[in-house]
Formats: structure tokens, sequence, C-alpha cells
């Protein structure tokens, strides 16, 4: 009876692993951008930018997606596989087949939004006001600059990135 109870305890660990892979290269995403003025990327440096100038017209602070809205699925393998052998060890038999499969969908949600969570960060919605007088709004990371209304700021754009800076 004991080698059925740990064959179905590793049944319902491999189940539950193999539920949370799959899950995770199903969500995973391999996509980095950084949304700080103060970071480039090697295909950004040393191409010419085109520079605006603008007026601040309002600013607001937000939070933003490090992982781009795409997780890489760490947390919820993680999750996943924690929640899948904890709730293996619960019940006996199919009971122990059913809870640990609970346990490693309930371990990845988990996991999975404990990853968003470390994911986000700081930022601004910079509103600016053209000297042309149309409107543009950049987000990006708060780097500790601080802009304000009625400040004259740089609006530096290259390949559909733009940037303000003072």
């Amino acid at each position: 009876m004991k080698t059925t109870n740990r064959s179905m305890n590793r049944l319902t660990v491999a189940a539950s692993v193999a539920f949370t892979i799959a899950g995770a290269l199903a969500m995973s995403g391999c996509a980095s951008n950084s949304s700080s003025p103060n970071v480039f990327t090697a295909s950004q440096a040393q191409r010419e930018a085109t520079v605006r100038m603008a007026t601040v017209d309002s600013v607001r602070p937000v939070r933003i997606s490090s992982n781009n809205g795409q997780p890489t699925g760490l947390g919820l393998v993680g999750g996943g596989a924690i929640g899948g052998i904890a709730g293996s060890q619960i019940g006996g038999g199919t009971g122990s087949v059913v809870t640990g499969i609970i346990g490693g969908l309930a371990g990845a949600v988990a996991g999975n939004a404990v990853e968003n969570a470390a994911a986000m960060r700081d930022g601004v919605e910079i509103t600016v006001r053209l000297d042309n007088g149309d409107l543009r709004a950049i987000t990006q990371t708060n780097t500790g600059e601080v802009f304000r209304a009625g400040d004259r700021v740089r609006l530096i754009s290259s390949g559909g990135i733009t940037r303000v800076t003072h």
C-alpha cells in the first residue's frame, strides 16, 4: 500500500510540474525594454535623434511593469511546483492527486502574482506642450529627475522611443 501512495505522490508532483511548465511556456515572454530616459540599448547608441523643445503641462505618477506585461514564468513555475508538492502531501490516494493538482494551480497563480508585483516600478507620465501648440504625453521610469508644470524640457526621439530630459 505504501508503494502505491508513493507512486501517486510522484505522479501528482510530476503532473503539477508539467502543468506549470506548460503554463509558463504559454505565458512567458522575452522582451526587455527600459522606459528610463537614462538607459539606452546598444542599437540606440551613436544614432541621431530628433530633439524638440516643449513646456511641461502636467506630471502624474504612474506604475510601470518592467516585464512589459510578459511574466518570465519563474513565479508561475516556482509557485506551481511548491504548491503541487505541498498539496500532494495532503490526503492519500486519489485525494492526494487532486490536492496536488489544486495546490499546483493555486501555487502557480500566487507565484505569478508575486512575480508581477515585483516587476512594478515607479514612473511618471509627463504631458508637454510643443512649441507649435501640440500636446504629447510621454511615460518613463522615475529616475529622480523632477519635472514640474512650466519647466522647459527636451523631447529626444529616435526609433519610436521618446525621452524627456531637462
